[in-house]
């Protein structure tokens, strides 16, 4: 852990300096192929930055918000579209770029502020929850592999939702901005299309929307229609989400793919086109299933497939418990360490306070 967090200053000072570099190209040229080239660099730089961190807590996280949203963002930035190119300040350029946040104007926040701000008690329950991961890890051997599987998906949903809030409420206390969350109840989800369009890591989908989804809905409208052109747009959105998934996970584990989150992600997009197709062929009829139906068959089909291809993944080539666990007992120590050494600074200094 001692030698991480050097390493982690020195990756978000380079980010830091890159993303500068950066807002300064936006001064100096106009949207198009000039800029683009100008950032490319930092993109690919971007991309080799994770590989400078090896913990799932720091590494993680910096390898979703470098890798993925950042260069995502900046290649919107080049032309000119994105939420860069609005010509925020340096202050709120950086954040925005690298981190899963949205700035609400004043009706946004009107809009959604019971839908935006979660309760503290919504967010004590989700840590107390997260705080029994130590306690089934050290139980693992006695619990059954399917059961365990399902209790780390809902750690990895609330450590997710917590880390994020917790990025969100930092910024709001620097920026003093308010920001949307980046879940939304998943587990309310009413269909595949409203886990994964409006509540699951909502930011993700924001970035797919005009990186992916639209450009590919755009070209293959001239061959098929625009109706119809919606099918390979989310297809190409989930094979792109799939790719990103595989670099994360590469970061955290550094072993080979082997395809399974691909595979996850793919079959997801596949659902949810059929689940698109037939919403269309029953549009206004009587016989669409009410939510209290469809939303228990979408979160079961998210749960038997996750348990299915993505959580072994997670837990079996990135072995993401072992490292969590690890890094808990590093981080753990480190904490004692800090504080003996504070209870002896503050013992001298009460030693010393008379002579001095």
């Amino acid at each position: 852990m001692e030698g991480e967090i050097p390493n982690f200053v020195m990756v978000w000072s380079l980010v830091v300096a890159s993303l500068t570099y950066c807002h300064t190209i936006g001064k100096l040229t106009s949207p198009g192929s000039i800029r683009l080239i100008s950032v490319l660099p930092v993109v690919f730089f971007f991309f080799y930055l994770p590989l400078h961190l090896t913990t799932i807590f720091l590494g993680g996280p910096s390898s979703f918000f470098l890798a993925w949203l950042a260069n995502f963002k900046l290649l919107l930035f080049a032309f000119g579209k994105g939420p860069l190119s609005s010509d925020p300040p340096l202050s709120h350029f950086i954040p925005l770029a690298c981190l899963p946040i949205k700035f609400r104007t004043g009706f946004e926040k009107a809009q959604n502020q019971k839908k935006g701000q979660k309760s503290p008690l919504n967010y004590a329950t989700k840590a107390l929850i997260f705080a029994t991961s130590v306690q089934v890890f050290h139980n693992k051997d006695s619990i059954h592999p399917k059961l365990l599987l399902f209790l780390y998906a809902i750690y990895m949903y609330t450590g997710l939702e917590l880390v994020l809030a917790f990025v969100a409420a930092a910024a709001r206390i620097f920026l003093g901005v308010d920001f949307e969350p980046q879940f939304d109840e998943p587990y309310l989800a009413t269909s595949l299309q409203d886990f994964w369009g409006r509540r699951w890591n909502i930011m993700v989908s924001r970035i797919l929307h005009p990186t992916v989804y639209e450009p590919v809905r755009k070209i293959a409208s001239r061959w098929i229609g625009r109706e119809w052109a919606q099918l390979p747009a989310v297809l190409a959105s989930f094979f792109m989400s799939a790719v990103m998934h595989e670099f994360v996970f590469y970061y955290i584990g550094r072993t080979k793919p082997t395809w399974d989150l691909t595979c996850f992600f793919l079959l997801h997009g596949v659902c949810l086109s059929i689940e698109i197709v037939i919403k269309r062929a029953f549009k206004g009829s009587k016989w669409t299933l009410p939510a209290v139906v469809s939303g228990p068959l979408a979160m079961t089909f998210v749960v038997v497939t996750g348990l299915w291809l993505f959580l072994p993944a997670l837990m079996g080539r990135c072995q993401a418990d072992v490292m969590a666990y690890r890094e808990y007992i590093a981080f753990t120590e480190f904490m004692k360490k800090v504080g003996d050494l504070l209870k002896v600074n503050a013992l001298l200094s009460v030693v010393s306070g008379p002579s001095g």
